[in-house]
């Protein structure tokens, strides 16, 4: 494969990992108050926030679904456990660990959505509702694809968590 020089390469505005980098950010920064004001970090959030579209899940599916490591989401599990807003569900497979939202917990999920959705509705305006809709699923279907890729991926070395990741 022949190798490309640097005034070939993509410029820096131009790179898909910076823009989406840069977009997380701004989002993040737009909804990140709401969460914080009740004492929750972005990973615990995002569990909550998985949790309250289901019964009950399995600590892989909220793992996969929320983009949280493992380690990380039993310390996540142990801190939202001990604030009372989840529970261990009882389950015939004893090797899965399952979780639910206590009436606690939703009341918390209630109570930020209510908080939040109008800067959600403000983003939706200001952006648009059909091209944010469309944007999502863009984004779906970019993870779906990087995620079917073959050849790249398996040079690629296993995936790790970075410092100071929130």
């Amino acid at each position: 494969m022949p190798r490309i020089r640097n005034s070939e390469l993509r410029k820096f505005e131009k790179s898909l990992p910076i823009a989406l980098l840069r977009a997380r950010e701004a989002t993040t920064r737009l909804f990140k108050p709401f969460i914080e004001s009740h004492d929750l970090t972005m990973p615990q959030w995002r569990v909550l926030r998985a949790l309250a579209e289901a019964d009950a899940l399995d600590a892989k599916t909220l793992a996969e679904r929320c983009v949280i490591l493992p380690p990380s989401l039993t310390r996540i599990f142990r801190c939202l456990t001990q604030r009372g807003f989840i529970a261990q569900v009882d389950c015939n497979d004893a090797r899965r660990h399952m979780v639910r939202l206590t009436d606690e917990g939703r009341a918390l999920f209630e109570d930020v959505v209510q908080e939040s959705e109008p800067s959600y509705k403000q983003l939706a305006d200001a952006f648009g509702p059909e091209r944010l809709d469309t944007l999502l699923d863009l984004l779906n279907d970019l993870r779906n694809t990087v995620q079917t890729m073959s050849d790249p991926v398996e040079d690629m070395p296993p995936l790790r968590k970075v410092a100071g990741g929130r």
